[in-house]
C-alpha cells in the first residue's frame, strides 16, 4: 500500500469495515462477530491511509547532489540537498 493506489485501497478497507460495522444487524455469524471484523478493517484503512500519505509527501521531497573534482578524480566539493 504505497501512495495514491495505497489511499484508494486504505478507504476501500475502511468503507467494508464501516458497513460491516454499523450495516449488519446481527453480529454473531458462525462463532465470530463481524462488528470485531468491521472495526479491524477501519483500523487498517486509518493505518494504511496515513502511511501512504506519508510515502507521497516523502516522495514529492527531491534531493539533488552536486559534485566538483580536480579533474584527476578527486572530490573538491560536494553539496547534497533537499527541497
Amino acid at each position: 500500500m504505497i501512495g495514491a493506489g495505497g489511499l484508494v485501497v486504505s478507504v476501500i478497507a475502511f468503507g467494508v469495515g464501516a458497513i460491516l460495522d454499523w450495516a449488519v444487524t446481527e453480529p454473531y455469524q458462525h462463532g465470530f462477530n463481524i462488528n470485531k471484523v468491521g472495526w479491524i478493517l477501519m483500523i487498517v484503512g486509518v493505518i494504511g491511509a496515513i502511511l501512504s500519505v506519508i510515502v507521497m509527501v516523502a516522495g514529492n521531497m527531491r534531493r539533488s547532489r552536486t559534485v566538483v573534482d580536480d579533474g584527476r578524480g578527486n572530490v573538491v566539493r560536494r553539496v547534497d540537498s533537499t527541497y
